[in-house]
């Protein structure tokens, strides 16, 4: 028995894009004479299609498309994901189809409303149990959610199925894979001999990311070696897995012919070596920004990128990430030295430009300040200069930025991380404009590592960009740490009071400050507005500014 697991980069709102890719896949999983593909939840629709799935003639779409694959290869089971309406109320399904027809039907029971998901806005949960009988072999079914609340794989367990297919759209969190795997091999190893198919998407989709990593496993107690396959991460591909042996499944990977299947990198590091083990987590996430980018500029038919570079280490990752993405000459860096950028930050951005290859333009703004030094002469009168003459500095060079984005029909990188996000450490209207930040979820201290990774063989950032004083270059001799802590400390407050959901008591009990806990989440707090005017960005934590945090600008409610 030949099982063919098509992780597929589905296009939100892309019917037709989406059902040719299911067709590639089946097609490939006939020539290797699989008899079930498996593609993942909503692969026909893409997700999350969120309020598209309030259009009626979209949902009428996705049926017409349903029975085109269905007609299209009655020989081989399909097992499709796609939203389905009856009786006026709308579900989130998979379908079997096989013979020219839809011939099994299953409705996601659990329905996540929480962090980045809001599936009962739109979905109505199912009440039964999706199985399916194929050579003598009985088979269940599981929509994501499905497998992470107690019931549904414990019903399947009782109707002694013994495989277990569960699609999924898992979005991607740095580090997760291992808890998420020990999981649900923890809930497997209380039931009888289940095999679990956990198959997962692939791709960027706006502020999510998905991996992947898709796998095979079962039981602890009935095999040593219970985790009989990973995918791996950010590869689109199709995998047959082959169950004819007892004790062994024979995997065979077909990737050459999908679209947005390549790491970018190269290199790949052996997980299982220890000494490597944080890089191997580094490489991945880069992998990951990378197809995040990719993406959501190709989906978005989006040919040409510039970016704000300041020699600092942001716009030096960003324009890395950038320059795998779009061609040399499609890819722009502009440097706009003002009398507070050092020698350094020029030498050093001309340098990354010209170690990358991509056009460099150095456009001076210090007469665009002067201008408006003479504009707001008599009403700043006897003021003294402050934040507002930095903040004048930072939207100059986000006009400029904009400026040649119009003209030149591109987009603006923004090039903000999530610890200046989180403090309000930007200029609205200034270094935060862009349609697309890369960065906008990683740590200050994450984006060093990343730094570091991608020097990891040959120096491509300069080393000095890493090593000094990280600065915004807006009045004299500023550093970062005259405004903030170190990162360090920053970003474990950011990491215990965002992700963790710590008060402000919690904070001061791990042995900060009472006053710089008191000033980092009152930042946090007044900057909520600025953040909701922010580009999107892939969500790579477990709790994303955006979608996953919602909170209100206008309060008054005092830790």
């Amino acid at each position: 028995m030949k099982i063919s697991l098509a992780e597929i980069n589905s296009k939100v709102g892309d019917l037709k894009y989406n059902a040719n890719l299911i067709k590639k896949h089946a097609d490939i999983a006939n020539k290797n004479g699989a008899e079930i593909l498996v593609t993942p939840e909503l692969s026909l629709c893409g997700y999350p299609p969120e309020d598209l799935l309030l259009e009626k003639e979209f949902i009428d779409r996705c049926h017409y498309y349903l029975i085109e694959i269905a007609e299209k290869f009655p020989k081989i089971k399909i097992i499709v994901g796609h939203p389905r309406r009856k009786n006026k109320l709308l579900y989130n399904s998979i379908s079997l189809l096989y013979r020219g027809k839809i011939n099994k039907v299953y409705d996601k029971q659990e329905l996540p409303n929480y962090g980045v998901f809001d599936e009962k806005r739109y979905f109505s949960p199912g009440k039964k149990p999706g199985i399916f009988k194929h050579k003598g072999k009985i088979f269940g079914l599981l929509i994501c959610e499905d497998i992470w609340e107690m019931g549904p794989l414990e019903e399947l367990n009782k109707l002694n199925v013994e495989y277990v297919i569960c699609v999924n759209a898992s979005p991607y969190e740095f580090n997760k894979t291992k808890n998420k795997f020990n999981i649900i091999q923890n809930r497997l190893n209380k039931l009888n001999d289940l095999n679990l198919i956990y198959l997962n998407s692939v791709g960027g989709q706006d502020e999510l990311l998905f991996d992947g990593n898709s796998f095979i496993t079962k039981p602890k107690k009935h095999n040593v070696n219970n985790l009989t396959f990973f995918s791996g991460q950010f590869i689109s591909q199709n995998i047959i897995a082959d169950f004819s042996k007892k004790d062994h499944i024979k995997i065979t990977r077909k990737c050459e012919k999908f679209p947005f299947h390549r790491k970018i990198l190269e290199d790949p590091i052996d997980q299982r070596d220890s000494l490597n083990k944080e890089r191997y987590l580094i490489y991945n996430l880069l992998n990951g920004l990378l197809l995040a980018m990719k993406d959501y500029v190709e989906k978005n038919s989006i040919k040409k990128l510039f970016l704000g570079l300041s020699g600092g280490i942001d716009s030096a990752v960003v324009l890395f990430i950038a320059s795998k993405i779009v061609s040399k000459e499609n890819l722009t860096a502009i440097m706009m030295p003002s009398k507070f950028t050092s020698k350094a930050s020029k030498d050093d951005a001309k340098k990354l430009s010209s170690n990358l290859g991509v056009n460099y333009k150095i456009i001076p703004i210090q007469k665009h300040i002067k201008i408006f030094e003479a504009t707001f002469k008599n009403d700043f009168k006897g003021l003294g200069k402050g934040i507002a003459e930095q903040n004048i500095q930072a939207r100059i060079r986000g006009m400029i930025l904009m400026a040649y984005a119009n003209k030149f029909n591109g987009m603006v990188l923004a090039t903000g991380n999530k610890s200046e996000m989180a403090v309000g450490y930007s200029t609205i209207y200034g270094d935060m404009v862009g349609g697309f930040s890369i960065l906008k979820d990683v740590p200050k201290t994450m984006v060093y590592k990343i730094a570091n990774e991608i020097n990891y063989k040959e120096i491509i950032i300069p080393q000095r960009i890493i090593d000094r004083e990280p600065s915004a270059e807006l009045t004299e001799n500023q550093i970062d740490k005259d405004s903030l802590p170190s990162y360090e400390i920053l970003d474990k407050i950011i990491d215990l009071h965002i992700e963790k959901n710590y008060s402000q008591k919690e904070l001061i009990k791990f042995g900060f400050s009472r006053k710089l806990v008191q000033k980092v989440v009152r930042l946090v707090k007044t900057s909520e507005f600025k953040r909701r005017q922010s580009a999107p960005g892939p969500k790579i934590t477990s709790k994303a500014f955006g979608k996953d945090r919602r909170y209100p600008i206008t309060n008054k409610f005092q830790l």
